[in-house]
């Protein structure tokens, strides 16, 4: 991790950039298997399965035989993991419901909104070398919930051609029934036009790989709605003399691991903290599975000390950073957590690792990176519904309110709108 002590207001600015990558050929590449997709539906995506996950795929819907072995595969201890998880997830999205509230704004004018499930979504699922089983809950849960009539999830087999039993579980107890062994950015073509097997949806979910964000932001632009735009993980931990260097360094590593473009942050006001957190980090690295990947990210990741006596600064330095995940391993931490604005998700206090909200506390993982949490929010159950706005006038509504919209109307030059009351006000 790169040291950075006492940053000035330029330095601290070019800290906010994340990694570079030269995206120059890689929306070329995209744009091919998207319209390969939309010319040649299920043909191209078996291509590009054989191509690209080394498998041979005849049936590209999981099959309930499919379902039934998954189940068997996995231990009981997971199953009651992932069921815990659900419940939890489940309670907090299932509290975000509203209640319909008609408010008269006039006698006789009635307005109210409603929540509409989008009838028709998709969920993508990475898998390869991590298969994210617990992005189904995230995603799977909340579309249920809404009211979604049509979920269906995409998700890359194995080179065995089946898809990760964990994620066929999941998808079981989460009520999806539509499961296609399809990945990538072919996954996202097929549901943004449809294939054969594959249908279409109005809204696509979920993270992926740079190809994947690329498809998502692609199909955004020919009208397909998406949850957010996302790209690499990213961690930062404030952490002061209130900390434990060993949970730092955990919660750093948790998110290195995710792949080379991850970005981590330590924020500071002491040195000996990030010495302590940067040796516990080294020795917690050399035991990871998976620390080839979370070298790499550390050559990205920085580590920033503050001044004691600039806390304003260290508080707008991060909220202007506007991290995906935020902790807060600090002193007074709850009244620290009321400055944050701008965040993806936030955790509080040295004993709520990154790791609570991935999987098991209920709030939900999929959440805006680079910077996008300046804008937008993480999935909630809002994500899955459209607000529909209603409005009732009764006569004496419109004759009361008739007045205001005439004269508004005619000073925007539009009588048409003006003369939709007047025709109605006149009547007798």
């Amino acid at each position: 991790m790169k040291l950075i002590i006492n940053p000035d207001k330029e330095q601290q600015r070019t800290l906010l950039f994340r990694p570079y990558f030269d995206s120059s050929t890689l929306y070329a590449s995209v744009s091919e298997i998207l319209d390969n997709v939309k010319s040649n539906g299920d043909k191209a995506l078996r291509e590009y399965t054989l191509r690209f996950d080394k498998t041979e795929i005849t049936q590209l819907q999981v099959t309930e035989k499919e379902f039934s072995e998954a189940e068997q595969e996995i231990s009981e201890e997971l199953k009651e993991a992932i069921e815990q998880a659900k419940k939890n997830i489940s309670t907090f999205h299932a509290s975000q419901k509203e209640d319909e509230k008609i408010i008269e704004t006039t006698p006789g004018v009635h307005c109210w909104r409603k929540s509409v499930g989008i009838e028709k979504v998709g969920l993508y699922v990475p898998g390869g070398s991590a298969p994210l089983f617990s992005t189904v809950l995230m995603l799977a849960v909340p579309a249920e919930i809404a009211g979604c009539k049509e979920i269906i999830l995409c998700s890359p087999p194995g080179k065995d051609g089946k898809i990760h039993p964990a994620i066929l579980f999941a998808a079981k107890i989460s009520g999806v029934k539509k499961v296609f062994k399809a990945g990538g950015a072919q996954a996202i073509a097929a549901m943004a036009f449809g294939t054969e097997s594959i249908p279409a949806v109005y809204k696509i979910f979920g993270p992926g790989n740079q190809y994947v964000t690329a498809a998502k932001q692609l199909i955004n632009s020919k009208g397909i709605a998406i949850d957010m735009p996302a790209g690499p993980s990213e961690v930062l931990v404030y952490a002061d003399e209130s900390c434990i260097p060993e949970f730092v360094a955990a919660d750093l590593l948790s998110q290195a691991e995710h792949g080379e473009d991850s970005q981590v942050i330590l924020v500071s006001d002491s040195q000996k903290v990030v010495d302590d957190v940067l040796a516990e980090l080294n020795k917690q690295l050399a035991v990871l599975p998976r620390k080839e990947l979370a070298k790499k990210a550390l050559t990205n990741s920085l580590a920033v000390i503050f001044d004691k006596t600039k806390n304003e600064e260290t508080i707008a330095f991060i909220n202007n950073y506007a991290p995906e995940h935020l902790i807060l391993a600090v002193n007074n931490a709850d009244q620290v957590a009321l400055q944050i604005t701008n965040a993806g998700s936030v955790f509080i206090g040295n004993y709520t690792p990154e790791a609570a909200g991935d999987y098991a506390s209920g709030t939900n993982h999929t959440l805006p990176t680079g910077g996008f949490a300046r804008a937008y929010s993480g999935v909630s159950l809002d994500s899955f519904v459209k607000k529909i706005t209603f409005q009732k006038l009764s006569e004496s509504g419109i004759r009361k309110l008739g007045k205001t919209i005439v004269t508004m109307a005619e000073a925007e030059q539009l009588q048409a709108h003006a003369n939709a009351v007047s025709i109605r006000i006149n009547n007798k």
